[in-house]
């Protein structure tokens, strides 16, 4: 049976794996403590049943040591199977069958002395289980990771003028907030007074931070990255942006369909057949022995453990090339999706501001190198996201010496330097000072003016570049059959159009929040796409889950994204899409072959133990090859392994 096929979905039945027991997709911290306690259970089983059958091999004089030795490892994990297996007759699930049939196979084997078999069974559904539960846990830490965000200290302005720290929670619409350099916005609002630079990308994943003025609308969750701003509220609370993502999340988190297999369907009809088999069997030869060899032999071990051995390979696998798994559903769905719904900021771009090209004016005084030192200097001394995107381009200790430093906010920065006063900043900074400045030019990112002694000599213009693997990868995901390639993102059209040419994706929605990325996935699904989502901010993690399956980009990504998603790529590079595609085609062949190596090997056992050919030691034979059959799923599951994708550098690629 397949353990883990069906966590991803949504666990909107409660079920007890021996002491485990689920209700809403939540684990509290007692139930976390009772896996562990099973997990180590397990662990310590099975080191005494290695020991047992070690003995057993070395000293087959001491038969009572090691039947000692395996007694204790099946009497260790025996009571939560029978735990698991009389709660699943309480509660009937598809799952619930694998229990009941391990108890009955494990109580058949301890009555015909096969402790060997007793322990055996029950350690493989407890490691089962676990692999079940860290997706459950999952789900439900990025639901807090997102409400953490929401909550936050507001500075509220009471009508006498005053100034009182309150929980953003106890805001009304109305309240008038100030919010400082640093600060959160507390909730939606209107700027009433100030001007600053807002870092939206929480929200909307907006790379250049949003310029902010009086009459502009805000959200709450944005940061304020310089200025003083005052804020009408407008929103709080579950109306808010943020507020609406989690109510959002939340539902999409429950609506996941459950996908089960088509084993699991018939698992009811299967139990009964097993039964009647035992039953027929034992009317026929009136032979124990043979009754108990049928139940033995129905336990579907190597089933049972044909998803689990694939899964732990292909995590481990999928590890070593930097992708982490944290549920089943590269299994399930990946190797179905046949669209791709992928984010700019910071998934196809670096997320990060870089100088695109320098614009002095003819006969400038300073040569390009000059520029770029007066321009980074200046960059330096002032917090605003464009001028530590200059301040990077070049090394700390090159930096100029500067005097009487004055930032403007919101506008730039003057300072005196050795060659006189420089100043950088926006186009209104130079209007502010009565310096003459050229056309602004044609440029779709942020930009930054520098003027010295009071003439204008020079325009950089910065944006966000494009990975270089990006097209590579999207031809890569074309060629293995994802062809429908869709740009969904919160920034501008221009940008969008500009960056969606580079790259080779003709389907573009600009300027989308949080509301319309899940839409446009759900609207992607309901027109029978099974798409893939790519994301890293926020703002994807809405569509991250909606989608069939949700890849993070992890290096820059936002902690929500990574836990809403199923996969998250370590190394941020896109290549990895397609290793994940081929890798879970991989382990889905893999997965088929255990599966029918488990059921023929199982109804084999079966046909030979009702028809009594396995002799007089039936059960301990139909173990014994039970066993064997686990071990082939174990070798196949092996050649997994040996999987491998070496990926070159992105930049050289091209190179003969």
């Amino acid at each position: 049976m397949t353990q883990s096929s069906h966590s991803h979905h949504g666990h909107d039945h409660a079920h007890d794996h021996g002491h485990i027991h689920f209700a809403s997709g939540s684990l509290s911290r007692r139930e976390k403590k009772a896996a562990a306690k099973q997990l180590t259970l397990a662990m310590v089983a099975l080191g005494l049943l290695a020991l047992g059958l070690v003995w057993h091999w070395l000293f087959p004089s001491q038969q009572s040591v090691s039947q000692l030795l395996l007694g204790l490892a099946s009497v260790l994990v025996a009571f939560p199977v029978l735990r698991s297996g009389w709660h699943s007759l309480k509660h009937p699930s598809l799952h619930g069958i694998t229990d009941q049939l391990i108890a009955l196979a494990m109580l058949g084997a301890w009555a015909t002395g096969d402790l060997t078999t007793a322990a055996l069974l029950p350690i493989i559904m407890i490691f089962g289980h676990i692999l079940e539960e860290r997706s459950v846990i999952g789900s439900q830490e990025a639901i807090d990771a997102l409400s953490q965000l929401t909550h936050s200290n507001a500075r509220k302005i009471n009508p006498d003028g005053s100034i009182s720290d309150v929980g953003n929670q106890q805001l009304q619409t109305g309240d008038l907030v100030e919010v400082r350099a640093g600060d959160r916005i507390p909730a939606d609002g209107k700027i009433i007074a100030g001007m600053a630079s807002l870092d939206t990308a929480p929200i909307t994943g907006e790379s250049v931070p949003q310029e902010a003025k009086t009459g502009d609308d805000v959200f709450g969750g944005a940061i304020n990255l310089d200025g003083l701003l005052r804020i009408r509220v407008t929103r709080t609370g579950d109306e808010s942006t943020l507020g609406k993502v989690i109510a959002l999340m939340q539902k999409a988190e429950q609506a996941k369909p459950p996908i089960t297999r088509l084993l699991e369907r018939y698992a009811g009809q299967y139990m009964l057949l097993v039964l009647m088999v035992a039953a027929i069997t034992w009317f026929v030869t009136y032979d124990a022995q043979a009754m108990l060899a049928v139940l033995v032999a129905a336990c579907p071990c190597a089933l049972v453990l044909s998803a689990p051995a694939a899964s732990i390979a292909g995590i481990a696998v999928a590890a070593r090339h930097g992708i982490l798994i944290r549920s089943s559903a590269f299994l399930e769905e990946f190797t179905e999706l046949n669209s791709l719904v992928i984010d700019k900021t910071g998934t196809l771009t670096f997320g990060a501001l870089s100088l695109e090209s320098l614009q002095p004016v003819a006969n400038s005084p300073l040569s390009e190198t000059q520029l770029v030192t007066l321009g980074a200097s200046l960059g330096a001394s002032s917090s605003h996201p464009v001028s530590r995107a200059l301040s990077s381009l070049i090394e700390h200790q090159d930096y100029q010496s500067l005097q009487n430093v004055r930032e403007h906010q919101g506008l730039g920065v003057v300072a005196e330097t050795e060659q006189g006063e420089a100043a950088l900043g926006r186009p209104e900074l130079f209007t502010q000072l009565g310096i003459v400045f050229p056309p602004v030019p044609d440029h779709d990112g942020p930009m930054a003016g520098l003027s010295l002694k009071g003439q204008f000599i020079c325009w950089f213009l910065l944006a966000d570049k494009v990975r270089p693997e990006a097209s590579q990868a999207l031809a890569d995901l074309k060629a293995l059959g994802v062809g429908r390639q869709l740009l969904l993102t919160g920034d501008r059209q221009s940008v969008a159009n500009k960056l969606a040419a580079e790259v080779g994706i003709s389907d573009i929605v600009a300027q989308a929040l949080p509301e319309d990325k899940l839409h446009r996935v759900r609207d992607e699904i309901q027109s029978g796409f099974k798409p893939l989502v790519v994301g890293d901010g926020i703002n994807d993690s809405l569509a991250l889950k909606a989608g069939v399956v949700g890849v993070a980009m992890g290096a820059g990504g936002a902690d929500i994204a990574l836990a809403s998603a199923d996969i998250v790529l370590i190394g941020s590079d896109l290549r990895r899409l397609g290793t994940c595609v081929r890798l879970s085609r991989r382990c889905r062949r893999t997965l088929h072959m255990n599966v029918i190596i488990g059921l023929s090997w199982t109804v084999a056992i079966m046909a030979a133990a009702a028809f009594g050919a396995l002799g007089a030691a039936g059960a301990l034979i139909a173990a014994l090859l039970h066993n064997l059959s686990t071990l082939l799923v174990l070798v196949n599951t092996g050649r997994l392994l040996r999987f491998e994708e070496v990926l070159k550098d992105p930049t050289k690629s091209d190179a003969p």
